[in-house]
């Protein structure tokens, strides 16, 4: 098992792929922490992989709000000694239906936002989290 006895916190795990990803990361071995925003998507994955004889926790999360993030983190390694993993998901929120002449600046602006602060705020936790600045 690739994954055995790993923390993994999943970002947006609510999702398709999100819940995929964690299904397998659990069938590896891991230990996932699944977060999203919506509470009934994570109960479902959640669910899946204790069905399978797996443990998952579920946590409504924003990954763009650094602080939960931050206070998540946290409370996984106190609760779990660690995170071996960090894998975000989230949703950028682009704009399908309008053609880029027609999109304001806003919009064509808002995925790419998204996904740097996504990135760094999940990222720069998993990192202070691993170099040991929040204690275990």
């Amino acid at each position: 098992m690739l994954l055995e006895n790993k923390n993994a916190v999943i970002y947006r795990a609510g999702g398709s792929i999100g819940g995929a990803v964690t299904s397998e990361f659990a069938r590896e071995g891991a230990r996932p922490f699944v977060t999203g925003r919506t509470r009934e998507k994570l109960e479902a994955v959640a669910s899946e992989i204790k069905a399978e004889g797996g443990s998952a926790e579920e946590v409504v999360l924003d990954a763009l709000d650094e602080q939960a993030v931050e206070e998540h983190a946290q409370a996984v390694v106190s609760q779990a000694g660690g995170i071996d993993v960090s894998f975000d998901l989230i949703t950028r929120g682009d704009v399908q239906t309008i053609p880029l002449v027609e999109m304001k600046t806003e919009d064509f602006a808002q995925p790419v936002i998204n996904g740097i602060t996504s990135n760094f705020t999940t990222t720069g936790t998993f990192v202070n989290v691993t170099s040991g600045m929040f204690p275990s």
